[in-house]
């Protein structure tokens, strides 16, 4: 049982919602923009190396660097621009008493580099702003408006701030839009990050990719792999099988 659940203070707009694994929560507001399954399946998605250092880059509340505790004693760590998020991760961090598994910095990914060095991290995951700048951002709060569109940074600002920080032949996985596959292949291999793995998620099966999660090793050989596509729904409207083992565990265990 987590002891801290009430011990950690919420602002009035907050509330505490459970991640349904390993008896974690977060903290959470209507107010910026909540994780969603992207996350999640990213977090089961990426390649985590057992120990290291880990980072996740657009961190968010933090929702990653805490689900991926449950498959690494890695060192784990999240940057995020927007201090009211930052705080919310730090929290949450606290609230579930993994302060010494998981740092959350508040800042800008694009110089992370000058402090933490380049090629420090084993592994990175990113679940970046999907949308380039557009007059739609302007009806969002600020929150909110940051999280979906290229605002902080765009995602060649990503993923350049992923090869800087990034190993000789560690992993670099993303979640995004399966309509911006093009460019992201494109730009990783412009910054030396080798497509590896790729796979669609479709809400049903007869329904296109809406979204798309794919890993690529720095510096690595051309060589890419598209898994079998990950069905979200059943035609009755239920999560299919995979998705329930994502969320809630199977009996095989953590990939």
């Amino acid at each position: 049982m987590n002891n801290r659940l009430h011990d950690i203070p919420l602002l009035p707009s907050e509330r505490v919602d459970d991640l349904l694994t390993h008896n974690l929560h977060i903290i959470q507001s209507d107010e910026v923009f909540s994780f969603s399954m992207d996350a999640v399946l990213l977090a089961r998605f990426a390649s985590i190396p057992p120990r290291g250092r880990v980072l996740d880059l657009c961190t968010g509340n933090g929702v990653i660097p805490l689900l991926l505790t449950t498959r690494t004693s890695a060192k784990l760590e999240g940057i995020e621009i927007q201090p009211r998020l930052a705080d919310m991760a730090r929290r949450s961090v606290a609230m579930n008493d993994l302060q010494e598994k998981i740092t959350i910095h508040e800042g800008d990914l694009r110089t992370l580099h000058e402090t933490a060095g380049y090629g420090v991290y084993d592994a990175i995951t990113v679940n970046p702003p999907y949308m380039p700048l557009n007059g739609s951002d302007l009806k969002m709060n600020t929150h909110q408006a940051m999280a979906r569109h290229e605002i902080g940074c765009t995602l060649e600002d990503v993923i350049q701030a992923a090869v800087r920080l990034v190993r000789t032949g560690g992993k670099v996985s993303m979640v995004h839009k399966p309509q911006r596959l093009a460019d992201i292949i494109s730009l990783m291999r412009k910054y030396r990050l080798e497509p590896k793995n790729i796979r669609f998620v479709h809400p049903r099966a007869h329904l296109e990719a809406n979204m798309v999660l794919i890993e690529a090793a720095r510096d690595g050989k051309p060589e890419v792999r598209v898994q079998p596509p990950l069905i979200v729904y059943t035609d009755d409207n239920q999560y299919c099988q995979e998705i329930m083992d994502i969320y809630f565990g199977s009996k095989e265990g953590q990939s």
